[in-house]
């Protein structure tokens, strides 16, 4: 049975587009040292390369966190660091008033550097990190203490995500930690300026459990950070085995691509020539 011509061009066109694709294909996975481009490369394998990737991404916005995290708790360790030396400094005036060998005319002036340890402590609950309020709680744009000491952050502290299901407290609510300090200072300074011995004593006691309060504060701070540390290793050796495992599924082993390509482009060839042939022959064909 004879065969018509234009059944025999488009089997021969149909054949050389089969074989040109996949010589395409070989070059590209040369070109791009990638097995994978394309859902029909590998289903499989592109399934898995969307599922590390998208592990990838998480990892990374959570060491994001981690970052900024430790950022903000290093700004408030400093900040109550100092806190803690305005109140020794505090504590140190109140025993000098109350030892008996200070002048009325001394206690004055005291009350002036009682204001500016208030102003001090002022500037320090007001601490921010890329115009963002440490101590503002979640309301971390907005300036949390005013100069009278007047709260106007949240009541709630700041978190972030360090895990799939994991956050950490990393602002604080400014007023339950600074307002009792700001009461006692403002206490002292009253009972300097108005010689009042027992409310002196009285603010000593108030300073030391705010030393206490605010020291508790700073050890709680260095376990979140060495929390942090912790994760941030892991995530870290984490991305490391992640990125090797999409390596191992998305890169081709160049020396088998080359050799790959190399013999597609042999058959690419021959069927270039084979097909002219055909094409040649259904046009004599078509002609007699």
């Amino acid at each position: 049975m004879r065969v018509a011509s234009k059944t025999v061009y488009d089997a021969a066109r149909f054949n050389l587009a089969s074989i040109q694709e996949q010589f395409y294909r070989a070059n590209q996975v040369v070109a791009t040292g990638k097995r994978i481009t394309a859902l029909s490369d590998d289903p499989v394998g592109l399934t898995q390369s969307l599922h590390v990737k998208s592990a990838l991404s998480n990892l990374e916005q959570l060491g994001h966190n981690i970052s900024m995290g430790k950022s903000w708790l290093t700004a408030s360790e400093s900040a109550l660091s100092q806190a803690q030396d305005i109140i020794s400094d505090a504590r140190a005036l109140c025993v000098q008033m109350v030892s008996g060998t200070i002048d009325l005319s001394q206690q004055a002036p005291a009350a002036t550097i009682v204001q500016n340890h208030i102003d001090e402590i002022v500037s320090l609950g007001n601490t921010e990190i890329n115009g963002q309020y440490v101590f503002a709680g979640w309301k971390t744009d907005t300036v949390p203490f005013g100069q009278d000491g007047t709260y106007h952050g949240d009541n709630h502290a700041f978190t972030i995500k360090i895990g799939n299901d994991t956050t950490i407290e990393i602002g604080a609510d400014g007023e339950a930690i600074f307002q009792d300090l700001f009461t006692t200072l403002s206490d002292l300074k009253d009972a300097l300026e108005g010689n009042d011995v027992e409310g002196i004593r009285a603010a000593m006691t108030n300073l030391d459990i705010d030393l206490d309060r605010i020291t508790t504060k700073i050890s709680d701070i260095g376990s979140k950070v060495l929390r942090m540390e912790t994760n941030e290793q892991i995530f870290q050796e984490v991305t490391i085995s992640s990125t090797q495992r999409l390596s191992e599924i998305e890169e081709a082993d160049m020396a088998a691509a080359i050799i790959d390509l190399e013999s597609r482009e042999v058959v690419y060839k021959a069927a270039l020539a084979s097909s002219a042939r055909i094409m040649q022959l259904s046009l004599v064909d078509f002609l007699s």
